[in-house]
């Protein structure tokens, strides 16, 4: 079986996340490798009081440029998927979805 993933990023580290995610063992479709989709939008957030961002400051709320990225991956990297995503992401706490694909 096979997950998507999708996760919120920062347009300027598109580029690092996508190449963990993808060393990681994401973005295999057939042949085909280093496969992925993404689009820009904004995000927003608040940082609480035991927060440190990476962009902004916390009690203020941010505006930021994210791309939505979506890539497949394995069920049985998983674990390994997730693990580079936290290591690569910029934010921390990075916002992401895996969905089971049948």
């Amino acid at each position: 079986m096979n997950c998507k993933l999708v996760v919120f990023v920062p347009a300027g580290a598109l580029d690092e996340v996508c190449g963990a995610l993808f060393e990681a063992g994401a973005g295999r479709i057939g042949e085909y490798e280093r496969c992925s989709w993404y689009t820009e939008g904004t995000g927003t957030f608040l940082g609480g009081e035991g927060t440190q961002p990476t962009i902004g400051e916390r009690g203020v709320e941010e505006r930021v440029t994210e791309c939505r990225l979506e890539t497949v991956y394995p069920a049985e990297r998983h674990e390994e998927v997730v693990a580079a995503l936290r290591r690569a992401h910029p934010y921390e706490e990075p916002a992401f979805d895996v969905y089971a694909l049948l």
